[in-house]
C-alpha cells in the first residue's frame, strides 16, 4: 500500500544474541500492507511455509529477549503445544534461591488438564516462602485454580475452564528441595471443582452428548474430607466391556489413580466415597453413537 513502505526498512539486528523470531507477536503477517489481495508482502527465508504474524500472544523468544533486556531471571517460558512437560530449575536437584518463574501454557482450542508427577518444595507457614501457585487464565489477575501450595505432595490435578493456564513458581533467599515436575495436554471438556457440593453432567445434558469427547472433571475437597457422589441419571451407549462410550470414576485426581467402573448403558452406577480428597471423574465418547449421557451430584 502507498505510504506503508517505510514499515518494510532493513535493520542490521543481533536479536540480542538470540534467534530471528517468526512466531514473534510483533511480527507483520505475510499478507500486511499488500496492495493486491493474495500477493504477499512478507516470505519468510529460507524456508516460505513458516507461519508468521500470530497474535495469540508472547513467543518464548519474546519472553527470552524481555527477561534479557530487564535482567531478569530465564526460567519462564510458554508453551503452546497440545501437550508438553516443564519443572522447577534444576529438578531433581535443589532449585535456586530467589528465583520467580512463569509457564503460560497457551493451546489453540479445548481445555488444559495439569498434572503434578513430582513435588517437593520447601514448606512454611502459609507457603510464604517458597510455592507453586496456578491460574485459571493467562495472567496473575485470572482466578486461581490452586492456591500456594508448599511441602511434598500429592498435588490433586487441574483442569482449566478454557485453552490458557499460568503456573507460577517462587522461591526466597534460603533453604531450597527437590522442585516439582508437571506435564499436560488438551481435553475436550472439564472442570475443577472445590465447592462443597456441585452437579457434573455430561457434555451438551440434557441433550445428547456429542461424538469423540474426552472429559476430565477434578473434586478437590481440603485436607481430612472425604468426596461422596452419586449418580442422577445414567444412559450411555452399552456394550460388554464399556470400551466405546464409558464414565470411570477415580479414587484420585490422576487417570492412574484406582477406579470405578468403567459404567455405559444403563447399569446402575454405585454410590461412592473418596478415601482421600480428590476424585477424578472421566468420560469418554466414541465416534459412532451419541446418547443422553449423565448427572451426577457430588458433596464432602
Amino acid at each position: 500500500l502507498t505510504g506503508e513502505q517505510g514499515n518494510f526498512g532493513k535493520v542490521n539486528s543481533k536479536n540480542l544474541g538470540l534467534p530471528y523470531d517468526y512466531s514473534s507477536v510483533m511480527h507483520y503477517g505475510a499478507y500486511d500492507f499488500s496492495s493486491t489481495p493474495g500477493k504477499p508482502t512478507i516470505v519468510p527465508v529460507p524456508d516460505p511455509t513458516i507461519p508468521i504474524g500470530q497474535r495469540e500472544g508472547l513467543s518464548n523468544l519474546d519472553v527470552a529477549k524481555i527477561n534479557k533486556l530487564y535482567k531478569c531471571n530465564w526460567c519462564s517460558s510458554v508453551l503452546p503445544k497440545s501437550k508438553g512437560s516443564f519443572s522447577s530449575v534444576n529438578h531433581p536437584s535443589p532449585y535456586p534461591n530467589n528465583s520467580h518463574c512463569l509457564w503460560l501454557i497457551r493451546i489453540r482450542r479445548g481445555k488444559i488438564f495439569l498434572q503434578f508427577e513430582a513435588f517437593d518444595v520447601q514448606p512454611s507457614s502459609g507457603c510464604s516462602s517458597d510455592y507453586v501457585k496456578v491460574y485459571n487464565g493467562n495472567s496473575k489477575s485470572s482466578p486461581v485454580l490452586l492456591d500456594r501450595h508448599c511441602g511434598t505432595g500429592p498435588l490433586p490435578s487441574l483442569v482449566a475452564s478454557g485453552s490458557m493456564m499460568l503456573v507460577e513458581f517462587a522461591s526466597d533467599e534460603s533453604v531450597t528441595a527437590a522442585g516439582f515436575r508437571a506435564s499436560y495436554n488438551r481435553v475436550n471438556c472439564g472442570d475443577t471443582f472445590t465447592d462443597s457440593s456441585g452437579v457434573i453432567t455430561s457434555p451438551n445434558y440434557p441433550n445428547k452428548y456429542p461424538k469423540n469427547r474426552a472429559c476430565f472433571w477434578v473434586i478437590s475437597s481440603p485436607p481430612g474430607y472425604k468426596i461422596s457422589l452419586k449418580m442422577l441419571f445414567f444412559e450411555l451407549e452399552g456394550s460388554d466391556r464399556c470400551n466405546y462410550d464409558y464414565l470411570l470414576i477415580h479414587d484420585g485426581s490422576r487417570p492412574t489413580s484406582p477406579a470405578a467402573g468403567p459404567y455405559c448403558g444403563t447399569e446402575k452406577v454405585a454410590d461412592f466415597t473418596s478415601t482421600g480428597n480428590f476424585v477424578l471423574v472421566e468420560f469418554h465418547s466414541d465416534i459412532v453413537w451419541e446418547f443422553p449421557g449423565f448427572v451426577l451430584s457430588y458433596t464432602f
